[in-house]
């Protein structure tokens, strides 16, 4: 009897705590759903308002778009911020550069990668709100969709079929919008899909050419990174890229263009990575993301084919190992030089707070606003 009311006890306390989870999930569902209702039309409006200020100040007007931008990423960051989701990161400081060009090589796991990435850079000076980043077409099918296609983000269409033309149409992105929406980093995930979906045909591949199997990471795709390293980065005569581009922004003066590559390494404990949904309903406990950086100057990052191919392998074999340490220890290892160190990325409650209500704010007033139109007219 004692054995039978135990597992009742422990049926009702399982079940309690699943009723809990499910709440929990329902009512951070419908708040990210009015979330978007809010912010994303209020963003695409504001714009819309602002359009004689493109004509008459282009550089105005991208400055204020990129703030916006940048709030609108912030959102998504407090989504997994408030459900514990937070990010340690390891490596180098990447902030003293944060106002310099620099390319930034990813490992791709999960959907979750975006929401980390948007998350550990909001403190990196204006890196968010000047970032270009590179995404799988599907993407911009999305609710967020639309915000990157204004901002300027790139939408690649994977498979051997379209991969020479969209090389071209990347190139063809770079040179009219790079430059003159004053963008600083272009944010790439090399591998071309998740790590779950490519990583037998990586290691057949492997095999086959005699290259090293890998198990964290898959084989990196070069066509992006050249492209990007071409168009971006003036071309020395060693076969390296130099540091000045000759290339003017918006407002006339000198760019100096790509002066660093930045790989980074995410890792999730018990190499579990966390997808969007996770994000969107908080299923899971808190959970602590691990992100690494190793900066490269870009003197230092061939530029012709062979050679570039022959470096980006080097710096996936290294992510491997990277990670392999980390599942193994639960800690990044050290450089040889110091002793490995974490710092715990934080973000302003506060901050994301009146960002919140100025997001719902706006979606007030945009309703009203419309809403008088549409009396008015009819």
């Amino acid at each position: 009897m004692q054995t039978v009311r135990g597992r009742m006890a422990q049926l009702l306390d399982g079940a309690g705590k699943l009723g809990w989870v499910l709440l929990r999930a329902g009512v951070r569902f419908v708040f990210m759903f009015l979330n978007n209702c809010v912010a994303i039309p209020s963003y695409c409006l504001y714009l819309l308002l602002l359009q004689p200020l493109r004509i008459w100040d282009s550089s105005a007007f991208w400055h204020i778009e990129g703030i916006m931008f940048k709030w609108l990423l912030a959102m998504v960051s407090s989504w997994g911020w408030i459900a514990g989701y937070t990010v340690t990161e390891w490596g180098d400081d990447v902030r003293p550069i944060s106002e310099e060009e620099a390319m930034v090589l990813v490992n791709h796991q999960s959907t979750g990668d975006v929401c980390t990435l948007m998350m550990c850079l909001q403190d990196k000076g204006t890196v968010v709100r000047k970032m270009m980043w590179l995404m799988d077409h599907v993407f911009k099918y999305t609710n967020f969709g639309l915000v990157s296609l204004i901002h300027g983000d790139f939408f690649i269409r994977q498979g051997k079929a379209h991969r020479d033309k969209q090389l071209v149409y990347l190139k063809d992105h770079l040179e009219k919008y790079y430059h003159s929406r004053d963008r600083k980093w272009v944010v790439l995930f090399p591998e071309g899909g998740f790590l779950r979906k490519r990583r037998e045909t990586s290691q057949l591949f492997a095999k086959k050419h005699s290259l090293p199997h890998l198990s964290h990471v898959t084989l990196r795709r070069l066509g992006a990174t050249h492209v990007i390293l071409k168009t971006l980065s003036a071309q020395q005569e060693n076969g390296s890229v130099g540091s000045e581009s000759g290339t003017p922004n918006q407002t006339g003066s000198k760019r100096k263009g790509l002066q660093w590559v930045i790989d980074v390494t995410i890792a999730y404990p018990k190499a579990r990575p966390m997808d969007i949904q996770t994000w969107i309903f908080g299923y899971r406990s808190p959970t602590i993301t691990h992100v690494h950086y190793r900066v490269y100057p870009i003197k230092e990052v061939p530029v012709e084919a062979e050679a570039l191919t022959d470096w980006l392998y080097q710096r996936f074999v290294e992510k491997e190992e990277l990670l392999a340490h980390f599942y193994d220890t639960g800690l990044f290892p050290h450089d040889g030089t110091q002793e490995a160190a974490s710092r715990q990325m934080t973000l302003d409650p506060v901050w994301l707070c009146a960002v919140q209500s100025f997001a719902f704010a706006s979606g007030f007033m945009w309703y009203r606003v419309l809403q008088y139109l549409y009396c008015s007219l009819f």
